[in-house]
């Protein structure tokens, strides 16, 4: 996959350049993103250099990993980072942060959504994965305005900090946003067990 440049009615989504290593420097100071996101602390400017020099075309060219910064405009200010890896068959993750001074606006679901349809269409994935430590709120918002519904809670589901955390786990799929799959999914019925019973939704008759 060659890198790509996506737009969207506010905002341009492309790979990171070396001219975004400044704002992504300046970003990254913020405690909100240190608290959520496994940055360096201290976060100096040689781990912004490094990370800048994840989005390499030579790893778009692999498929190992999409990272792309989504500013307002070809030259406005950066006001977020998304970041997509291959996750089993079919399936990729998502992962994102927003600039804290352009929070509260809807930049981060704007874009999320774009790289989601542009997965969905252009990369074969067929189930978009997202995943936050609990307590994540703000995350956990943009998701879920984008459509990802939330599956469950993975106890020690994420490693941070050299801790196992639990996380909510929230999936999309390309119906979810309209469009259609690369491969058929055919999801089992609410109440039907994967032996191909019924469940009681009710749940089990107890005697007096």
């Amino acid at each position: 996959m060659e890198p790509i440049t996506l737009t969207t009615e506010r905002l341009v989504l492309r790979p990171h350049l070396p001219c975004d290593v400044d704002e992504t420097y300046a970003a990254c100071q913020d405690p909100a993103i240190a608290r959520w996101i496994p940055v360096a602390v201290p976060y100096r400017r040689s781990d912004a250099e490094e990370y800048v020099t994840r989005a390499a075309p030579e790893r778009w060219r692999e498929g190992t990993e999409f990272n792309l910064v989504a500013r307002l405009g070809a030259d406005g200010p950066l006001v977020a980072t998304l970041g997509l890896v291959p996750a089993g068959n079919h399936a990729h993750e998502i992962g994102f942060w927003a600039v804290a001074g352009h929070r509260g606006k809807g930049y981060a679901t704007e874009a999320l959504l774009a790289v989601a349809r542009w997965a969905f269409t252009e990369l074969g994935c067929v189930r978009l994965v997202w995943r936050a430590g609990l307590g994540n709120d703000a995350s956990r918002a943009v998701a879920e305005k984008a459509g990802f519904r939330v599956e469950g809670v993975q106890r020690a589901g994420m490693e941070h900090r050299g801790l196992l955390r639990d996380c909510w786990v929230a999936s999309l799929l390309p119906a979810d946003l309209g469009l259609p799959s690369p491969l058929p999914s055919e999801p089992l019925p609410y109440g039907t067990r994967t032996d191909g019973a019924s469940l009681s939704v009710a749940g089990p008759k107890v005697r007096p």
